[in-house]
């Protein structure tokens, strides 16, 4: 049976870890896509640079649109981000009648339904295993070996350089912009780390399994951003004394809120029980912990990033379509896991409605009735505490800091709570709120 014909949009980390892999592990590929898969042709800014990459071993053009539009070439591979080029790219071999394969998160997050619908009305199959945590086969885990499932929520450690700082901060009790330079100079973060340290990469993909989990459209524009870039190293140490971590997570839950149903999609620093098995994902590592109704919680760890890590992802998609490139479209795995015709269409809720616990630390005058003051506040808005931890002020110093840890409740309750201790004398500053999950 002839190769499948691949065509590499882009040869940098990803792209060359791609064509590596599959140059040092074709037999072993062979064996299992049942025919073998052969890169024919790249796409690179710097085409002198890429000759000597891959040594004659394909033919390297400087225009994307000359191999989209290859006719020999079976499957498209964008390995070059960002939106706009890349999805004019996708979206000309999805009406070439070519495959893709992408691991760009932020494409699909923001384009990934007009994608899908493109590619479900032309019989191609757009595969992205790559796009969300690296290595790890979370997207065929939600996507396939959970399928029994009824999943409940999803929460995920998915950005490598913010799990990196966080775990520095507190190892080594640094500041943030000491860490965050220590990235740079490591490679971790960019130059320009915004992305990263401001929590939209992991919203990206936070995105994309949420779909596939519930089985609706991406939605992105509706989640909640909030990164690490305002942590203060004091609140790792607090969270560390009261038995918690502090991870960047991207969780989406179903949610009932006055009786109808609704999904949860938010990005934020979040306490985590240090006791379980993701607070202790450490480095540059990725996790994602789901939990179905079936199976329980199930947790998923590896390198979420790299060039072979991502490359195996890639690959594995790879096979993926060349075992189903023949098949029936109609009875193909669909792109979010549910026929296109049964999507839901269920909201996002709003930050404000939606319901879990809380860290609050108050910096307050070290004087009687303060406590039982800030306790009224809570207990007027319905707000429990299940944990509290009062400092000592130093020596000399007339104000020292409250920690308290709440029950569940919901975020508005929080936000006014939080409003009316502001307004009290005895607090000084603002009130630092950071969300807690058990993940139990």
């Amino acid at each position: 049976m002839k190769s499948i014909k691949i065509g590499l949009l882009g040869l940098g980390n990803v792209g060359y870890g791609t064509f590596s892999v599959l140059q040092r592990n074709q037999e072993e590929i062979k064996r299992r896509a049942g025919r073998g898969i052969e890169v024919v042709a790249v796409a690179v800014r710097d085409v002198a640079r890429a000759e000597a990459l891959v040594a004659g071993a394909c033919k390297v053009v400087n225009d994307p649109a000359v191999l989209v539009n290859d006719p020999e070439i079976d499957i498209v591979v964008e390995l070059i981000g960002g939106y706009d080029l890349s999805k004019t790219l996708v979206l000309q071999a999805i009406a070439n009648g070519k495959h893709v394969v992408t691991a760009n998160k932020a494409l699909l997050a923001v384009h990934g339904n007009e994608i899908f619908a493109a590619a479900q009305e032309k019989g191609v199959m757009v595969a992205f295993e790559a796009a969300v945590a690296g290595g790890i086969p979370i997207i065929k885990a939600l996507r396939e070996g959970l399928t029994a499932n009824r999943i409940e929520w999803v929460a995920g450690i998915i950005n490598g350089t913010t799990n990196f700082i966080l775990s520095e901060m507190r190892d080594k009790g640094l500041d943030f912009a000491t860490v965050l330079k220590q990235a740079q100079e490591l490679g971790y973060a960019e130059a320009d780390p915004t992305f990263d340290i401001e929590g939209v990469d992991a919203a990206h993909k936070a995105t994309i399994m949420s779909a596939i989990a519930f089985g609706i459209p991406v939605q992105f524009d509706k989640a909640y951003v909030e990164g690490i870039s305002n942590l203060n190293a004091i609140d790792i140490r607090y969270a560390e004394q009261l038995g918690y971590r502090i991870k960047l997570l991207g969780i989406t839950r179903r949610a009932t809120v006055d009786g109808q149903e609704g999904i949860e999609l938010r990005v934020h620093p979040t306490l985590i029980p240090a006791k379980r098995l993701i607070a202790n994902v450490e480095g540059a590592m990725n996790a994602v912990l789901v939990h179905g109704d079936a199976v329980g919680a199930s947790l998923y760890s590896g390198r979420g990033a790299g060039a072979e890590p991502t490359a195996s992802s890639v690959i594995a998609d790879l096979v993926d379509i060349t075992r189903l490139a023949t098949a029936d479209p109609e009875h193909r795995v669909p792109h979010l896991a549910f026929q296109p015709n049964a999507m839901a269409n269920i909201a996002i809720l709003p930050m404000s409605e939606i319901t879990t616990s809380y860290y609050l630390r108050m910096h307050v005058a070290d004087q009687p009735g303060v406590l039982a003051d800030l306790t009224r506040i809570l207990a007027d808005r319905g707000i429990s505490i299940d944990a509290m931890l009062q400092k000592e002020p130093a020596e000399g110093e007339t104000h020292t800091d409250i920690i308290m840890l709440t029950h569940q409740t919901q975020e508005k309750n929080v936000t006014a709570a939080i409003e009316k201790m502001q307004s009290l004398d005895s607090v000084q500053g603002v009130v630092t709120k950071i969300r807690l999950e058990n993940l139990s």
